[in-house]
Protein backbone atom coordinates (compact mmCIF):
# COMPACT_ATOMS: atom_id res chain seq x y z
CA UNK A 1 0.00 0.00 0.00
CA UNK A 2 1.38 3.39 -1.01
CA UNK A 3 1.64 6.12 1.60
CA UNK A 4 -0.76 9.05 1.45
CA UNK A 5 0.30 12.62 0.76
CA UNK A 6 -2.00 15.10 2.46
CA UNK A 7 -1.88 18.35 0.48
CA UNK A 8 -2.79 21.72 1.93
CA UNK A 9 -3.49 24.51 -0.55
CA UNK A 10 -2.85 27.87 1.09
CA UNK A 11 0.85 27.96 1.84
CA UNK A 12 2.14 24.93 -0.12
CA UNK A 13 0.31 25.37 -3.46
CA UNK A 14 -0.77 28.99 -3.08
CA UNK A 15 2.09 30.90 -1.42
CA UNK A 16 -0.36 33.05 0.51
CA UNK A 17 2.17 34.77 2.81
CA UNK A 18 3.97 36.41 -0.11
CA UNK A 19 3.51 40.13 -0.52
CA UNK A 20 0.63 40.86 -2.94
CA UNK A 21 2.96 42.42 -5.51
CA UNK A 22 5.65 39.70 -5.31
CA UNK A 23 4.30 36.65 -7.11
CA UNK A 24 6.94 33.89 -6.86
CA UNK A 25 8.67 32.85 -10.06
CA UNK A 26 6.82 30.13 -11.97
CA UNK A 27 3.43 30.98 -10.48
CA UNK A 28 0.39 32.27 -12.34
CA UNK A 29 -2.31 34.51 -10.91
CA UNK A 30 -5.83 33.12 -10.85
CA UNK A 31 -8.93 34.95 -9.65
CA UNK A 32 -11.47 32.49 -8.28
CA UNK A 33 -14.97 33.00 -6.95
CA UNK A 34 -15.76 29.86 -5.01
CA UNK A 35 -19.12 29.61 -3.23
CA UNK A 36 -17.41 29.63 0.17
CA UNK A 37 -15.30 32.67 -0.71
CA UNK A 38 -18.29 34.53 -2.15
CA UNK A 39 -20.32 33.86 1.01
CA UNK A 40 -17.48 35.15 3.19
CA UNK A 41 -17.12 38.25 1.01
CA UNK A 42 -20.90 38.85 1.19
CA UNK A 43 -20.77 38.67 5.01
CA UNK A 44 -17.82 41.08 5.08
CA UNK A 45 -19.49 43.56 2.72
CA UNK A 46 -22.76 43.40 4.66
CA UNK A 47 -20.91 44.01 7.95
CA UNK A 48 -19.30 47.08 6.38
CA UNK A 49 -22.71 48.35 5.27
CA UNK A 50 -21.97 47.67 1.58
CA UNK A 51 -24.53 44.99 0.65
CA UNK A 52 -24.78 46.14 -2.99
CA UNK A 53 -21.05 46.13 -3.69
CA UNK A 54 -19.70 43.26 -5.82
CA UNK A 55 -17.63 40.61 -4.09
CA UNK A 56 -14.01 40.49 -5.24
CA UNK A 57 -12.68 37.13 -6.40
CA UNK A 58 -9.95 35.47 -4.37
CA UNK A 59 -6.45 35.91 -5.77
CA UNK A 60 -4.66 32.57 -5.91
CA UNK A 61 -1.14 31.94 -7.16
CA UNK A 62 -0.58 28.49 -8.62
CA UNK A 63 2.44 26.93 -10.27
CA UNK A 64 1.09 24.90 -13.22
CA UNK A 65 3.97 22.39 -12.91
CA UNK A 66 2.93 21.37 -9.41
CA UNK A 67 0.07 19.18 -10.58
CA UNK A 68 2.25 16.86 -12.65
CA UNK A 69 4.99 16.95 -9.99
CA UNK A 70 2.50 15.88 -7.31
CA UNK A 71 1.00 13.19 -9.55
CA UNK A 72 4.48 11.78 -10.21
CA UNK A 73 5.20 11.28 -6.51
CA UNK A 74 4.87 7.73 -5.13
CA UNK A 75 1.85 8.65 -3.00
CA UNK A 76 -1.92 8.54 -3.06
CA UNK A 77 -2.90 12.22 -3.01
CA UNK A 78 -5.54 13.63 -0.66
CA UNK A 79 -6.67 17.22 -0.14
CA UNK A 80 -6.06 18.37 3.47
CA UNK A 81 -7.23 21.92 2.96
CA UNK A 82 -10.01 24.20 4.16
CA UNK A 83 -10.93 24.43 0.48
CA UNK A 84 -12.33 20.91 0.97
CA UNK A 85 -14.32 19.81 -2.13
CA UNK A 86 -13.80 23.22 -3.75
CA UNK A 87 -10.17 22.15 -4.28
CA UNK A 88 -11.46 19.51 -6.71
CA UNK A 89 -13.85 21.91 -8.43
CA UNK A 90 -11.58 24.95 -8.75
CA UNK A 91 -7.93 23.91 -8.30
CA UNK A 92 -7.51 20.35 -9.56
CA UNK A 93 -8.46 21.30 -13.16
CA UNK A 94 -6.01 24.23 -13.12
CA UNK A 95 -3.23 21.91 -11.92
CA UNK A 96 -4.11 19.00 -14.19
CA UNK A 97 -5.03 16.76 -11.27
CA UNK A 98 -7.97 14.38 -11.09
CA UNK A 99 -10.54 14.76 -8.34
CA UNK A 100 -8.88 13.69 -5.10
CA UNK A 101 -10.27 12.40 -1.81
CA UNK A 102 -10.91 15.23 0.64
CA UNK A 103 -10.61 15.46 4.42
CA UNK A 104 -13.73 17.23 5.66
CA UNK A 105 -13.05 19.50 8.62
CA UNK A 106 -15.32 20.06 11.60
CA UNK A 107 -17.18 23.34 11.95
CA UNK A 108 -16.59 25.09 14.25
CA UNK A 109 -12.86 24.42 14.27
CA UNK A 110 -11.62 22.62 17.42
CA UNK A 111 -8.94 24.23 19.55
CA UNK A 112 -6.45 21.56 20.71
CA UNK A 113 -4.12 22.26 23.62
CA UNK A 114 -0.37 22.73 23.64
CA UNK A 115 0.01 24.70 20.43
CA UNK A 116 -1.22 21.81 18.26
CA UNK A 117 -2.72 22.98 14.96
CA UNK A 118 -6.47 22.35 14.83
CA UNK A 119 -6.15 20.09 11.76
CA UNK A 120 -3.67 17.70 13.39
CA UNK A 121 -6.06 15.48 15.44
CA UNK A 122 -8.42 15.16 12.47
CA UNK A 123 -5.53 14.20 10.15
CA UNK A 124 -4.47 11.43 12.53
CA UNK A 125 -8.05 10.18 12.92
CA UNK A 126 -8.49 10.20 9.14
CA UNK A 127 -5.22 8.29 8.50
CA UNK A 128 -6.10 5.42 10.90
CA UNK A 129 -2.51 4.22 11.16
CA UNK A 130 -1.76 4.42 7.43
CA UNK A 131 1.66 5.91 6.54
CA UNK A 132 1.27 9.53 5.51
CA UNK A 133 3.19 12.65 4.68
CA UNK A 134 1.55 16.03 5.17
CA UNK A 135 2.65 19.27 3.54
CA UNK A 136 1.43 22.40 5.25
CA UNK A 137 2.52 25.84 6.34
CA UNK A 138 1.23 25.63 9.92
CA UNK A 139 3.01 22.42 10.98
CA UNK A 140 5.19 22.80 14.09
CA UNK A 141 7.15 20.62 16.50
CA UNK A 142 4.02 20.49 18.71
CA UNK A 143 2.16 18.83 15.83
CA UNK A 144 4.99 16.37 15.21
CA UNK A 145 5.02 15.39 18.90
CA UNK A 146 1.23 15.02 18.95
CA UNK A 147 1.25 12.83 15.85
CA UNK A 148 4.08 10.69 17.20
CA UNK A 149 2.09 10.10 20.40
CA UNK A 150 -1.23 9.36 18.66
CA UNK A 151 -0.47 7.80 15.25
CA UNK A 152 0.78 4.23 14.99
CA UNK A 153 2.43 4.37 11.60
CA UNK A 154 5.19 6.21 9.73
CA UNK A 155 4.66 9.93 9.18
CA UNK A 156 6.37 12.93 7.68
CA UNK A 157 4.99 16.30 8.70
CA UNK A 158 6.72 18.65 6.27
CA UNK A 159 6.53 22.39 6.80
CA UNK A 160 6.36 24.45 3.60
CA UNK A 161 7.27 28.12 3.68
CA UNK A 162 4.07 30.03 2.76
CA UNK A 163 6.20 32.74 1.14
CA UNK A 164 7.63 30.35 -1.46
CA UNK A 165 5.18 27.46 -1.69
CA UNK A 166 6.41 24.01 -2.68
CA UNK A 167 9.95 24.01 -4.05
CA UNK A 168 12.06 21.43 -5.87
CA UNK A 169 13.69 20.59 -2.52
CA UNK A 170 10.29 19.82 -0.98
CA UNK A 171 9.60 17.33 -3.78
CA UNK A 172 12.99 15.67 -3.15
CA UNK A 173 12.21 15.33 0.58
CA UNK A 174 8.81 13.79 -0.19
CA UNK A 175 10.20 11.38 -2.78
CA UNK A 176 13.02 10.24 -0.49
CA UNK A 177 10.64 9.64 2.41
CA UNK A 178 8.18 7.66 0.27
CA UNK A 179 10.98 5.50 -1.14
CA UNK A 180 12.15 4.68 2.37
CA UNK A 181 8.60 3.51 3.10
CA UNK A 182 9.14 0.97 0.44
Amino acid sequence: MRPVLLVDVDGPLNPSATKPYRRPEGYETRRLMTPRWEAAERRRLNAWGLPHKSAKPLRVWLNPTHGSALAALPFDLVWATTWEEEANTFLAPLLGLPALPVIVWPDPRPQPDGGVFWKTPKVVAWARGRPFAWVGDRITDADRAWVQAHHHGPTLLHHVDPKTGLTANDFVVLTDWARRMG
